[in-house]
């Protein structure tokens, strides 16, 4: 399993403020209990994990307690990691989760990354 992992701070435009969320983009799901491990080593409000198949993102969310249905914050900085290293010529993301399918489209939400200009995203 590859995996690349990312610290996001949402709804700034500075950095070590606002809401942080690690985000790990992988090619294939690993077992449950190793993204709660992740979830844990990174001690954060959420982790976001998320796997590309076809057209869409999966993505799912963990806490340090375990797994949770949606997280605003981590699936704005997933969307701003995807843009910004996966998906540069998007315009919109596709993610399936277990509350439905959620479409992102860049344009008005400021997210920031260390060492990374900032690139603005909307929730539709």
């Amino acid at each position: 399993m590859g995996m690349k992992q990312y610290i996001v701070d949402a709804f700034t435009d500075t950095l070590f403020k606002g809401n942080q969320a690690a985000v790990c983009v992988m090619d294939k799901w690993p077992e449950d209990q190793l993204m709660r491990n992740i979830a844990i080593e990174n001690n954060f409000s959420e982790t976001a994990f998320t796997v590309k198949e076809g057209n869409v993102y999966h993505l799912r969310w963990f806490t340090p307690g375990g797994e949770v249905d949606f997280c605003g914050h981590a699936t704005l900085g997933t969307s701003y990691v995807l843009f910004n290293f996966f998906e540069k010529e998007a315009e919109t993301i596709e993610f399936i989760t277990q509350v439905g399918r959620l479409s992102v489209k860049e344009t008005v939400i400021f997210m920031s990354w260390i060492f990374l200009p900032i690139r603005a995203i909307r929730l539709r």
